[in-house]
C-alpha cells in the first residue's frame, strides 16, 4: 500500500481529514493549500491546529502551497476546495499536469458562473475521457479524523478509478460504496446544504422536531425532482449521498449550514452569522444556484425558493415558514 500516492487540494477541515485517512491507510499523501502561511504552520506543527487540532500528521503526509509540487507528486488528484473556487483551482493546476491525470473531488456545490455541475467543469477543462469521480455522503471531518465509523459513496463512470480510490480510503472504520450515478451524487451533495439552512432557520425560530422532519422529507422530494431532471437516478437520492447526507446536515450542529440557519432564525443578520461561523457556508451560494436551476427547468422547489428569498431578497425567516405552510394542499409524492 505504501507505494500508492494521492495529492489532495484544500487544507481545510475536510481536505485535512481525507489526507489523514489516506496517510493512515499507508498511502503517500500530499496536502496542498493556497495560503503559504497556513501551510507553513501545518509543516511546523505537523497538525492542522486551525481546523482539526489534536490529530497529528503521519510521517507519510506532507504539505505544500505549490501546485507544481502537486503535479509532480501524483497523477491522482482529489479536490476538496469550496465549489466557488473549484474551476479556478483546476485551471491554475492544469499547466503543470500530464495527460495521465485522474481527478476526483469531495467538493459539494454548483459552478457559480452558470449553475453547471462539477463533473462538467472537469470535462471542459480536461476531456470527457479524463478519469473522474466524486466522493460524497454523510460525513463530518472531525469524526473522520477521529476514526469514528463512517460510510460514503464514490461515484464514477470509470469503475477502475472508483476501485482505485476505494483502495486508498477504505478502512475498517471508513466504508465505501461505489456508484455510477455521478449526477445524482453531485446534486444530493449540493442541495442538501440549502435544506440544512432551512432546517436551521426553523429550529432557530423555535419550531420543533415535527417541523424539522417535514422539512427533511419534503426537502428530499425537491432534491429528487431536480436530480432526476438533470439526469440522476431516483434510487441514488435514497442512499448515502442523498437521504443520508441530508439527515446529517439538517440535524447536527457540526453542520455549518445548519448553524448558519439557526443564527438567522434567532434574529442575527447574514453578515453576523457568517462571521461567527468563520468557515465556508456552501449553502449560501447553492441556494441561489439551485433556485435559478429550478426556475430554468420549471421545477417546483418551494423550500429552496423560500430559503433563497431569505438570503437574497431580505424575506423574514418567519414569513418564509408561513409561506410554506400556507401553500395549496396537494397529494404527497416525489413529483408534486
Amino acid at each position: 500500500m505504501i507505494n500508492k500516492k494521492i495529492a489532495i487540494l484544500g487544507a481545510g477541515s475536510w481536505g485535512t481529514a481525507l489526507a489523514l485517512l489516506a496517510a493512515r491507510n499507508g498511502c503517500q499523501t500530499l496536502l496542498w493549500g493556497h495560503n503559504p502561511d497556513h501551510i507553513a504552520a501545518l509543516a511546523q506543527d505537523r497538525q492542522n491546529k486551525r481546523y482539526l487540532p489534536d490529530h497529528p500528521f503521519p510521517a507519510n503526509l506532507t504539505v505544500t502551497h505549490d501546485l507544481a509540487d502537486v503535479a509532480a507528486f501524483s497523477n491522482v488528484i482529489l479536490v476538496c476546495v469550496p465549489s466557488h473556487v473549484f474551476k479556478t483551482t483546476l485551471i491554475e493546476l492544469k499547466p503543470y499536469l500530464s495527460s495521465e491525470i485522474k481527478i476526483a473531488w469531495a467538493s459539494k456545490g454548483f459552478n457559480p458562473d452558470d449553475g453547471s455541475l462539477l463533473h462538467e467543469i472537469v470535462a471542459k477543462i480536461f476531456t470527457t475521457k479524463t478519469p473522474s469521480a466524486i466522493l460524497s455522503g454523510p460525513t463530518f471531518a472531525h469524526e473522520v479524523a477521529a476514526n469514528l465509523p463512517t460510510a460514503i459513496t464514490i461515484a464514477s463512470v470509470q469503475p477502475s478509478f472508483a476501485k482505485q480510490l476505494s483502495g486508498i480510503f477504505h478502512s475498517g472504520h471508513f466504508r465505501i460504496y461505489t456508484s455510477s450515478d455521478v449526477v445524482g451524487v453531485e446534486v444530493g451533495g449540493a442541495v442538501k446544504n440549502v435544506l440544512a439552512i432551512a432546517a436551521g432557520i426553523a429550529d432557530g425560530l423555535g419550531y420543533g422536531a415535527n417541523t424539522r422532519a417535514a422539512l427533511i422529507t419534503r426537502g428530499l422530494n425537491e432534491i429528487i425532482r431536480l436530480g432526476v431532471a438533470l439526469g440522476g437516478k431516483q434510487e441514488t437520492f435514497m442512499g448515502l449521498a442523498g437521504l443520508g447526507d441530508l439527515i446529517l446536515t439538517c440535524t447536527d450542529n457540526q453542520s455549518r449550514n445548519r448553524r448558519f440557519g439557526l443564527a438567522l432564525g434567532q434574529g442575527k443578520d447574514i453578515a453576523t452569522a457568517t462571521q461567527e461561523i468563520g468557515q465556508e457556508i456552501e449553502g449560501i451560494s447553492a441556494a441561489r444556484e439551485t433556485f435559478l436551476l429550478a426556475m430554468k427547468l420549471a421545477i417546483d422547489m418551494p423550500i429552496t425558493e423560500q430559503t433563497y428569498k431569505v438570503l437574497y431578497e431580505g424575506l423574514a425567516p418567519r414569513t418564509a415558514v408561513q409561506n410554506l405552510l400556507g401553500r395549496e394542499q396537494k397529494a404527497e409524492s416525489t413529483s408534486t
